[in-house]
């Protein structure tokens, strides 16, 4: 099972992003709420308490999630080129037919379904959502050497892979290991990644580092090695980072890592929850994980 149990976007207008998501990937909306000031302390956006919130889960029941937060739109955030969550990758039964149905539509395909370089065996694309999310779409026809990935049970399935663009790929990496529970999949392979050229203006043949993160055989994780030009996010104080604002992770225990959660852990009611304990951490980039004890 994987670890990821969601990944949070903040949203201009709730309703039009959800009914977005509802119509063209037909995920369905499971819990509607505004966020409590327990939960937005959590988060240290103390600003997003109130804010109107959605979680959306596949059509298959998989227990993974995707959560809109009404969040005011942050001047000067551009997808992709800065540090922090990059993309959400979804696993789909047919890719070709994704990208029918997002034709004209909302969600803007920016690199059209093709084999990735050296996995002849999954066939991605790359979408920009209505709120400038960037989404991947990925159809796996068999496992990696060594990995296992998830197969599709509906039109989209379940988020199987969340991607960050780090300023120190290693220093992320070592992070992720010590407080994830996780170890390294593929380390450093260097890849041909026309989406991040094209968004710092580069051949399209420019290959890009990345690292892979797995728990026992199970790929959750992509680190990018940002180029120099990246920034840091642009944000609004007291609210969550724009775009992909952070990813949920679960845990088996929060004990460990305690002491470097922004705010100890606490249980929070919504249906993510379930009662469960709870925390945030930050990594060397100031992005955010939340984690979610399994216990």
């Amino acid at each position: 099972m994987t670890p990821l149990r969601a990944g949070t976007v903040c949203v201009a207008d709730l309703e039009r992003s959800r009914q977005a998501y509802e119509r063209l990937i037909e995920y369905r909306t499971v819990e509607t709420s505004r966020i409590s000031e327990t939960l937005a302390g959590a988060w240290a956006a103390p600003d997003a308490a109130g804010a109107a919130c959605a979680l959306l889960q596949p059509p298959s029941g998989a227990d993974t999630y995707l959560r809109l937060v009404e969040s005011p739109t942050v001047v000067g955030f551009k997808p992709l080129v800065s540090m922090g969550w990059t993309a959400l990758e979804f696993c789909v039964r047919d890719v070709q037919a994704v990208a029918t149905r997002l034709a004209d539509s909302p969600f803007e395909i920016i690199g059209p379904p093709r084999r990735l370089d050296g996995l002849d065996s999954l066939c991605a694309m790359q979408v920009r959502g209505p709120d400038g999310e960037i989404c991947y779409f990925t159809q796996i026809d068999d496992d990696p050497p060594g990995l296992s990935l998830p197969r599709a049970h509906s039109f989209v399935d379940r988020l199987f892979i969340h991607v960050v663009g780090a300023s120190d790929l290693d220093a992320t990496q070592q992070w992720a290991e010590l407080h994830l529970d996780c170890t390294v999949a593929m380390a450093r392979v260097e890849m041909a990644y026309t989406m991040l050229a094209q968004a710092f203006g580069k051949p399209l043949d420019t290959r890009f580092t990345i690292s892979t993160l797995k728990r026992g055989d199970e790929l959750f994780l992509q680190v990018d090695q940002m180029p120099p030009a990246a920034v840091p996010r642009p944000s609004r104080a007291g609210r969550l980072p724009p775009g992909i604002a952070m990813t949920t992770l679960s845990v088996p225990s929060l004990d460990a890592v305690a002491d470097a959660c922004i705010e100890p852990p606490a249980r929070h009611d919504e249906m993510l929850y379930d009662g469960r304990r709870s925390a945030v951490l930050a990594d060397p980039d100031g992005t955010l994980y939340e984690l979610l004890e399994d216990a």
